[in-house]
């Protein structure tokens, strides 16, 4: 059964430019190398939620738990936080549409 990581953030004041640089050069890729799947990326405007949604799909949820328990996937989160705040992720299984 497919499964998805929601995973939200805001962005730190300031640090918007080096963000951005980050996701397009680090994250993504890193991501995409340990096998998973960004299928979606969220920003919001307006409102009261987190700025950032991102979406990565994977096949079951024991390759997800893998690569969530990895060094890689460790490394590619505490390099994120020198640029986001308010970090929070939670896996639900995956349905089509938008999901939160």
């Amino acid at each position: 059964m497919a499964i998805k990581l929601l995973m939200t953030w805001d962005i730190l004041p300031g640090h918007e430019q080096e963000y951005f640089e980050f996701v397009v050069r680090d994250f993504i890729p890193g991501v995409q190398r340990m096998g998973m799947d960004p299928s979606d990326a969220w920003f919001t405007i307006y409102g009261d939620t987190p700025q950032i949604l991102a979406v990565i799909q994977m096949p079951t949820a024991k390759e997800l738990n893998d690569r969530l328990n990895s060094a890689d996937w460790k490394d590619l989160t505490q390099r994120l936080l020198e640029y986001v705040e308010n970090l929070n992720y939670k896996v639900v299984q995956a349905r089509s549409g938008f999901q939160m």
